[in-house]
């Protein structure tokens, strides 16, 4: 039985690891041929490392599907030609981009670092720049694409110390509505996912921005130590069938919506609207 995705070529970015992984993983049991591109760098983004990466194309292939690793980072331009320059080189086409890469730099912002921002925008906000732009090309010429991003529902939210985090998370939100509508007309969806799982990344909160967190009640999902025979609903791979689905051709009427996927539940979220108003004829004063 042929899956849902054979003979589309998929790239995953961040793949290496967590919620990634499991997209990776997915996509290839549905028959797409699947770039695992992880930089493989630590939560913080340093110290690149090609493991990550090689083990999911291990297991893909190890399962009978087709895989190839990329180790580019997506936080520059030339990073991200060249991850799509791999899709074309051994698949010779590209038809959907997930965009999962990300990393942490937690700090209150009277504290944070004109680097430490920068570094989380770069690889977050303008990484999701580097890779659909290109692809965007492709997809535009070829009138059919499936462009899924990530946010983060802690990130939307507004959480303490991670104002560079949730100024990327609310920036990719936006840069998805834009480009869903640029491409629309080709037959190309952009559609964001903001998971609620743990990861790597939700594990490794500073212990100071986690106190403060919790003094707010504002303090994400952990996983809870738990039997290695008992499933928790908090697993990333429970993101991974939502994001599946939006790069199939079901949904081809699907585009430019915020999906917020956390275990067993998917929400659509609503874009920002006015909520109460109150006018007047002529100019309001401040009394």
């Amino acid at each position: 039985m042929m899956g849902r995705l054979e003979g589309r070529t998929a790239i995953v970015t961040g793949g290496g690891r967590g919620i990634g992984r499991g997209v990776a993983k997915l996509l290839a049991q549905e028959g797409a041929n699947v770039v695992v591109n992880d930089y493989g760098v630590k939560v913080d983004g340093t110290q690149p490392d090609s493991g990550p990466a090689a083990e999911v194309v291990e297991e893909i292939r190890k399962a009978g599907g087709k895989a190839v690793p990329n180790f580019d980072t997506v936080a520059t331009v030339d990073g991200g030609e060249n991850l799509i320059k791999a899709a074309l080189d051994n698949f010779g086409r590209l038809d959907i981009l997930v965009n999962v890469a990300g990393i942490l730099r937690d700090r209150m912002i009277f504290n944070m670092s004109e680097q430490e921002w920068d570094d989380v925008i770069a690889v977050h906000l303008k990484g999701h720049f580097c890779t659909t732009k290109p692809a965007s090309i492709l997809m535009r010429q070829q009138r059919y694409g499936r462009i899924i991003n990530f946010s983060s529902i802690s990130g939307l939210g507004g959480l303490p110390g991670q104002s560079n985090y949730g100024a990327a998370k609310a920036g990719i939100a936006g840069f998805t509505r834009v480009v869903a509508r640029d491409l629309g007309r080709y037959g190309v969806t952009c559609n964001v996912i903001a998971p609620g799982a743990a990861t790597r990344m939700t594990a490794t909160i500073p212990q100071n921005t986690g106190q403060l967190r919790a003094r707010a009640g504002t303090a994400p999902v952990v996983a809870e130590p738990r039997p290695s025979s008992v499933p928790s609903m908090r697993e990333p791979e429970y993101v991974a069938p939502m994001t599946v689905f939006l790069a199939c051709d079901e949904a081809w009427n699907i585009n430019g919506k915020i999906f917020h996927v956390a275990g067993g539940r998917i929400s659509l979220a609503h874009e920002e609207t006015a909520m109460r108003q109150i006018t007047k004829n002529g100019m309001w004063t401040i009394d």
